[in-house]
């Protein structure tokens, strides 16, 4: 169980999930190649994390890679993979040193057979940590995350182990990438998009959402207090209806 914040507030969002968006725009406006944006941003990454303890953010997901990104140029995506290797390698200790729990989700069959193995040891290195549990997802969709939940539950049903008729909304989440998570609270997407683009769909049912105009290099800590701390106002119900 990850700690909770050093001042003992519990009123914020425990779980925080970041589409980080914006990275390519914000290196055009400075006439550099995305690649740049985007090691821009994965700077950005390590300021966020490290202010999670003192908000009381247990969890932390980011959407690194989507499903879809295999879209952009050869060029771009080769930048992107190198990237998140150098990103393990640069930020393994660091994040060992201090108690960052990491987790990748995703499909990793398409992934370069190094890089799978680098986040392997990296989600080895910090398993017993405990402060921030940092949730990496690459290679990532909602909808593929689903279907291959599903294929995992049929294939259960089918070997005798699952009673089709116990299966129930309970169920499914089992067999998710993120199933030893708690859904997250709170859904934070940058640069002024208001859409959700395939991310945690069967997690966010409840989740409230934010939608930043920033571009993710330019989301500082002070932002990501300021957003965090306004999730205390708001009411959640989950259908219900408070008197």
């Amino acid at each position: 169980m990850a700690l909770r914040s050093t001042d003992g507030k519990d009123d914020g969002p425990r779980h925080v999930a970041i589409i980080m968006d914006g990275n390519g725009r914000w290196a055009t406006q400075r006439g550099r190649p995305r690649l740049f944006g985007h090691q821009a941003g994965a700077r950005r990454v390590r300021e966020i994390v490290e202010a999670c303890p003192d908000l009381g953010v247990d969890y932390l997901t980011v959407f690194a890679f989507s499903t879809e990104n295999w879209k952009r140029t050869q060029s771009e995506v080769a930048g992107l993979m190198s990237l998140f290797r150098r990103y393990i390698t640069r930020e393994g200790k660091s994040l060992k040193a201090n108690d960052v729990c990491v987790r990748f989700i995703g499909d990793r069959v398409r992934l370069d057979k190094k890089l799978v193995s680098m986040m392997d040891e990296l989600e080895a290195l910090t398993a017993n940590c405990q402060t921030v549990n940092l949730t990496i997802a690459i290679n990532y969709g909602g909808r593929d995350e689903v279907a291959r939940a599903t294929k995992r539950l049929a294939r259960d049903v089918a070997d005798g182990k699952l009673d089709p008729d116990a299966v129930d909304e309970e169920t499914l989440p089992k067999y998710l990438d993120t199933c030893v998570l708690p859904d997250p609270d709170l859904v934070i997407r940058t640069s002024g998009e208001a859409r959700i683009s395939n991310f945690l769909l069967w997690q966010s049912a409840y989740s409230e959402y934010e939608f930043i105009d920033t571009l993710w290099p330019d989301f500082t800590a002070e932002e990501f207090r300021s957003v965090v701390g306004g999730f205390g106002t708001r009411e959640r119900r989950f259908g219900a209806v408070v008197a």
